[in-house]
């Protein structure tokens, strides 16, 4: 079978992660590739928490750029958790990240972590957070 990507939405914190994670069916070997970038204490606390609590069935792989070729390598169900920070750690590289890769690959990105799926066996769940699901408010004159 080919494989194919989910696109899970959803506002913050809404259960994104643990559909992804309970809607795996009988599907082995389970990776989560997680895109934050563990900066302070607080991030790795959470980010240990939360491999605690996926178990030792999940493989974590913590990953804040280079998805793409991740993806097209692994076996069995991927979870990316989430493409909105992955897409942002991407836009804000520093100088000295982008000297590793050039500004043209970095644009293509998510051409080559589109084009990796297909190739694949199994299954892939990718993740989303849909930023703008929220109460924006408006006050001026007129409100």
């Amino acid at each position: 079978m080919n494989g194919h990507i989910t696109l899970i939405t959803g506002g913050a914190r809404s259960g994104k992660t643990r559909y992804a994670l309970e809607a795996t069916g009988d599907v082995e070997p389970r990776t989560y590739i997680a895109t934050a970038a563990l900066l302070d204490d607080e991030m790795r606390d959470r980010a240990s928490r939360h491999q605690r609590e996926r178990g030792s069935r999940w493989r974590t792989i913590e990953e804040p750029f280079e998805i793409a070729p991740l993806v097209k390598e692994l076996n069995g169900l991927v979870v990316v958790d989430c493409l909105t920070l992955w897409l942002s750690n991407c836009m804000l590289r520093d100088d000295t990240q982008l000297e590793r890769q050039s500004t043209r690959s970095a644009r293509l990105s998510n051409l080559r972590l589109a084009a990796s799926v297909p190739s694949r066996m199994k299954s892939d769940v990718r993740l989303s957070r849909k930023i703008s699901w929220r109460a924006v408010f408006a006050i001026g004159p007129d409100s």
